[in-house]
């Protein structure tokens, strides 16, 4: 018998039972209110381990009582609403009803035969055809950042490598850096938001349009760190986003068009069957 099972008995001992009929006959009844019998297969585990014996028995009684609180309103609401508010909330529970299901019938539908394979020529269209419709909302960049230790070594070859667009300094850069840069992040092929990068350097910009404008490299330092940035390229604010920044954005709106295309087709074509079998009539 486990410590759960054990307490659970001592409770019943201590609450006096209760029998339920006689297809429950078999199951341990801890809790009676009205017609409603509260058995100990529905409590939850609440047992964590490292509980006293005193702290697991209250808190199954604490499950128990606001068990009998709440199933106690519900005996007292059933016996005093009134004819009209008992029909409000038959109403209420038949639509949620209605909702549930068809919410389910969806999702089941979607997922046997909804097409969710996007190509890339798709997203190239829909972002062709809807183009002004992207417009960033942030300042972004492609760039590399260097964070290195004022205690590094051979610190001005660095200042000239990452400025270099010679494929060997920036091999030589790579190899230095994964030596003793405490981050190396090169978003050579990513557009990310310029406050991220901002984030990772004691700089404070205010106007950011301007600050792109003026910098392609930029240097800092402070008591611990060198920093090194290299803006490749740069995309304003209010302008039209590129492609490769919101690609994942441009997926998300075709499949929910396709969604609703689809759950659109399925209301009409069970409507249109409905009709024809004749098992719609409209009065």
């Amino acid at each position: 018998m486990t410590y759960k099972s054990v307490i659970l008995v001592a409770l019943v001992v201590f609450l006096g039972g209760c029998s339920g009929n006689k297809s429950e006959e078999s199951r341990i009844a801890v809790a009676k209110a009205g017609d409603k019998i509260l058995y100990y297969d529905q409590i939850p585990d609440l047992i964590q381990e490292g509980m006293s014996k005193t702290d697991s028995t209250a808190a199954i009684q604490g499950y128990i009582r606001r068990w009998a609180r709440k199933e106690l309103m519900c005996v007292k609401a059933e016996q005093n609403l009134t004819n009209e508010y008992k029909a409000e909330v038959n109403r209420q529970l038949d639509e949620m009803r209605d909702n549930l299901l068809i919410h389910q019938y969806q999702q089941q539908m979607i997922i046997q035969r909804l097409d969710t394979t996007v190509s890339d020529n798709e997203l190239q269209e829909y972002y062709v055809s809807n183009m002004n419709t992207f417009s960033l909302t942030a300042n972004i960049v492609k760039a590399l950042f260097i964070k290195i230790p004022v205690t590094a070594p051979d610190i001005d070859n660095v200042r000239r490598w990452y400025k270099s667009s010679n494929s060997e300094d920036m091999r030589k850069l790579e190899t230095y850096c994964y030596q003793f840069a405490v981050q190396y992040d090169d978003f050579y092929e990513e557009w990310i938001p310029f406050t991220h990068l901002l984030m990772l350097v004691p700089l404070e910009c205010e106007d950011q349009e301007a600050w792109l404008a003026a910098h392609e490299y930029q240097e800092l330092k402070d008591s611990n760190f060198y920093y090194f940035i290299l803006i490749r390229d740069f995309k304003l604010r209010r302008t039209i986003a590129p492609f490769e920044y919101i690609s994942d954005q441009v997926k998300t709106i075709i499949l929910n068009n396709r969604r609703n295309d689809f759950l659109q087709k399925l209301e009409d074509g069970i409507y249109n069957e409905a009709v024809r079998d004749n098992t719609l009539k409209i009065y």
